[in-house]
């Protein structure tokens, strides 16, 4: 015997869902480009290395980001 359900229920959408939303938007935007950027992308290549790898080109965990950013962020 085959049943078939009827209803439909679904969960009412709260005012502040609404609000928020272009923010969200907005913010996985910004979320998205910053993981595209060839910067963060090198920053995130040193970071898997190990420190062992990291000294061979003369760098420390602690370095990675004022290698990758002191030309463009003056630090």
């Amino acid at each position: 015997m085959a049943l078939i359900d009827t209803t439909h229920s679904t969960a009412p959408i709260s005012l502040g869902k609404i609000l928020t939303a272009p923010f969200r938007a907005i913010g996985r935007f910004f979320v998205a480009i910053m993981e595209n950027n060839s910067r963060v992308q090198r920053v995130d290549a040193l970071n898997a290395m190990t420190d062992e790898q990291l000294a061979e080109r003369g760098l420390r965990r602690e370095d990675i980001v004022r290698h990758v950013f002191g030309d463009y962020m003056h630090i």
